[in-house]
Protein backbone atom coordinates (compact mmCIF):
# COMPACT_ATOMS: atom_id res chain seq x y z
CA UNK A 1 0.00 0.00 0.00
CA UNK A 2 2.54 2.22 0.80
CA UNK A 3 4.42 1.33 -2.23
CA UNK A 4 1.46 2.35 -4.43
CA UNK A 5 0.92 5.79 -2.49
CA UNK A 6 5.04 6.56 -3.51
CA UNK A 7 4.16 5.69 -7.09
CA UNK A 8 1.29 7.99 -7.01
CA UNK A 9 2.62 10.64 -5.26
CA UNK A 10 5.75 10.58 -7.90
CA UNK A 11 3.48 10.19 -11.06
CA UNK A 12 1.28 13.23 -9.31
CA UNK A 13 4.80 15.14 -8.66
CA UNK A 14 6.27 14.69 -12.77
CA UNK A 15 3.00 15.73 -13.75
CA UNK A 16 3.04 18.75 -12.06
CA UNK A 17 6.13 19.38 -13.13
CA UNK A 18 5.18 19.05 -16.73
CA UNK A 19 2.49 21.24 -16.30
CA UNK A 20 4.57 24.34 -14.84
CA UNK A 21 7.24 23.77 -17.64
CA UNK A 22 4.52 23.88 -20.11
CA UNK A 23 2.80 26.78 -18.95
CA UNK A 24 6.58 28.73 -18.38
CA UNK A 25 7.14 27.99 -21.87
CA UNK A 26 3.68 29.59 -23.12
CA UNK A 27 3.95 32.30 -20.64
CA UNK A 28 7.35 33.06 -22.26
CA UNK A 29 5.93 32.86 -25.82
CA UNK A 30 3.25 35.32 -25.27
CA UNK A 31 5.70 37.45 -23.46
CA UNK A 32 7.69 37.30 -26.43
CA UNK A 33 4.98 37.91 -29.30
CA UNK A 34 3.81 40.88 -27.15
CA UNK A 35 7.46 42.22 -27.08
CA UNK A 36 7.68 41.87 -31.09
CA UNK A 37 4.49 43.81 -31.23
CA UNK A 38 6.05 47.01 -29.81
CA UNK A 39 8.27 46.80 -32.89
CA UNK A 40 5.88 48.29 -35.01
CA UNK A 41 6.24 51.70 -32.59
CA UNK A 42 10.03 51.22 -32.53
CA UNK A 43 10.45 51.08 -36.28
CA UNK A 44 10.00 54.44 -37.17
CA UNK A 45 13.00 54.94 -34.53
CA UNK A 46 15.05 52.45 -36.52
CA UNK A 47 14.74 50.03 -33.83
CA UNK A 48 13.47 46.59 -34.16
CA UNK A 49 13.41 43.17 -32.51
CA UNK A 50 14.43 39.58 -33.88
CA UNK A 51 11.61 36.73 -33.20
CA UNK A 52 14.99 35.29 -31.16
CA UNK A 53 15.66 38.83 -29.62
CA UNK A 54 12.73 38.94 -28.19
CA UNK A 55 12.13 35.66 -26.80
CA UNK A 56 15.86 36.55 -25.29
CA UNK A 57 14.52 39.45 -24.14
CA UNK A 58 11.15 37.20 -22.93
CA UNK A 59 13.89 34.96 -20.58
CA UNK A 60 15.81 38.03 -19.19
CA UNK A 61 12.24 39.29 -17.87
CA UNK A 62 11.89 35.99 -15.79
CA UNK A 63 15.22 35.20 -14.98
CA UNK A 64 15.41 38.77 -13.64
CA UNK A 65 11.77 38.32 -11.59
CA UNK A 66 13.33 34.77 -10.13
CA UNK A 67 16.44 36.60 -9.12
CA UNK A 68 15.01 39.41 -7.50
CA UNK A 69 12.01 37.76 -5.68
CA UNK A 70 9.28 40.15 -7.78
CA UNK A 71 6.45 38.35 -9.25
CA UNK A 72 4.69 39.90 -11.70
CA UNK A 73 0.84 39.79 -12.39
CA UNK A 74 -0.36 40.80 -16.24
CA UNK A 75 1.81 42.17 -18.46
CA UNK A 76 5.25 42.52 -18.01
CA UNK A 77 7.15 45.94 -17.73
CA UNK A 78 9.61 44.74 -20.91
CA UNK A 79 6.64 46.98 -23.28
CA UNK A 80 6.88 49.81 -21.13
CA UNK A 81 10.47 49.77 -21.15
CA UNK A 82 10.85 50.02 -24.70
CA UNK A 83 8.29 52.24 -25.12
CA UNK A 84 10.42 54.59 -22.96
CA UNK A 85 13.59 53.93 -24.17
CA UNK A 86 13.40 53.77 -28.13
CA UNK A 87 13.69 57.05 -29.13
CA UNK A 88 16.91 57.49 -27.03
CA UNK A 89 19.88 58.96 -28.94
CA UNK A 90 22.00 56.70 -27.27
CA UNK A 91 20.41 53.33 -29.01
CA UNK A 92 21.22 52.05 -32.09
CA UNK A 93 20.42 48.38 -34.04
CA UNK A 94 23.42 47.40 -32.95
CA UNK A 95 23.06 47.96 -28.98
CA UNK A 96 19.27 47.81 -29.04
CA UNK A 97 18.48 44.28 -27.87
CA UNK A 98 21.18 44.08 -25.20
CA UNK A 99 21.15 47.54 -23.72
CA UNK A 100 17.13 46.66 -23.65
CA UNK A 101 17.51 43.14 -21.11
CA UNK A 102 20.19 45.08 -19.14
CA UNK A 103 17.63 47.63 -18.84
CA UNK A 104 14.99 45.13 -18.00
CA UNK A 105 17.35 43.49 -14.92
CA UNK A 106 18.23 47.12 -13.88
CA UNK A 107 14.40 47.99 -13.05
CA UNK A 108 13.98 44.87 -11.47
CA UNK A 109 16.38 45.77 -9.29
CA UNK A 110 15.78 48.83 -8.48
CA UNK A 111 12.15 48.29 -7.71
CA UNK A 112 13.15 46.24 -5.12
CA UNK A 113 16.15 48.97 -3.79
CA UNK A 114 13.30 52.16 -3.83
CA UNK A 115 11.24 49.61 -1.58
CA UNK A 116 8.19 50.09 -4.57
CA UNK A 117 8.21 53.64 -3.03
CA UNK A 118 8.24 54.96 -6.37
CA UNK A 119 5.67 53.79 -9.53
CA UNK A 120 6.58 51.61 -12.33
CA UNK A 121 6.04 54.83 -14.19
CA UNK A 122 8.05 57.10 -12.29
CA UNK A 123 11.19 54.79 -11.97
CA UNK A 124 11.05 54.45 -15.85
CA UNK A 125 10.83 58.18 -16.29
CA UNK A 126 14.35 58.46 -14.03
CA UNK A 127 16.16 55.63 -15.18
CA UNK A 128 15.31 57.32 -18.98
CA UNK A 129 15.94 60.99 -17.75
CA UNK A 130 19.71 59.47 -16.14
CA UNK A 131 20.51 57.32 -19.37
CA UNK A 132 20.21 59.83 -21.20
CA UNK A 133 21.52 62.58 -19.23
CA UNK A 134 24.59 62.25 -16.91
CA UNK A 135 25.00 58.49 -17.64
CA UNK A 136 25.48 59.20 -21.56
CA UNK A 137 23.66 55.74 -22.37
CA UNK A 138 25.89 53.89 -20.22
CA UNK A 139 24.00 51.02 -18.56
CA UNK A 140 26.94 50.48 -16.22
CA UNK A 141 26.80 54.28 -14.75
CA UNK A 142 22.95 53.81 -14.57
CA UNK A 143 23.37 50.78 -12.47
CA UNK A 144 26.53 51.40 -10.59
CA UNK A 145 26.44 55.45 -9.61
CA UNK A 146 23.14 56.74 -10.23
CA UNK A 147 20.02 55.01 -9.44
CA UNK A 148 21.93 53.84 -5.88
CA UNK A 149 21.76 57.36 -5.51
CA UNK A 150 18.42 58.03 -6.53
CA UNK A 151 17.66 54.76 -4.36
CA UNK A 152 18.98 55.91 -1.38
CA UNK A 153 17.03 59.41 -1.56
CA UNK A 154 13.92 57.38 -1.67
CA UNK A 155 14.68 55.06 0.92
CA UNK A 156 15.64 58.16 3.19
CA UNK A 157 12.20 59.32 2.25
CA UNK A 158 12.18 61.84 -0.34
CA UNK A 159 9.72 62.12 -3.34
CA UNK A 160 9.90 60.06 -6.56
CA UNK A 161 12.01 62.69 -8.54
CA UNK A 162 14.92 62.01 -5.92
CA UNK A 163 14.35 65.48 -3.91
Amino acid sequence: MQRENEKRESALKNALAMITETNAAVSLQREAETILACNEQTAAAGLTLTPAQAAALAQTRAESLRRTGRVEFGGGITQALIRAFCDSPYLTRENYAGTLGELTEIFYAFKNETLDAVTDAELLEKMRALFDGPCGGSTELLAGRELPDFARKVRAGGRADGE
